[in-house]
């Protein structure tokens, strides 16, 4: 099913402008594809957290976990 993009009109007055099967893929993945890159920048910097806590401990002689 390849749908082109269609308007949508309402008796309220406002008008719906959906977009075609190609848009929709494309913006789907933009979105999962930013959504990756969040999750991979905050695991990048709760790993540099965890490295800093680490270094901490060792300087203050506490040791490995």
């Amino acid at each position: 099913m390849n749908k082109e993009r269609y308007k949508e009109e309402y008796e309220e007055g406002s008008d719906l402008l959906w977009p075609s099967d190609k848009e929709d893929k494309i913006t789907r993945q933009f979105y999962k594809d930013l959504s990756n890159l969040s999750k991979n920048i905050n695991y990048s910097k709760k790993k540099k957290l965890q490295l800093f806590a680490q270094v901490v401990r060792i300087i203050k002689g506490k040791g490995w976990d």
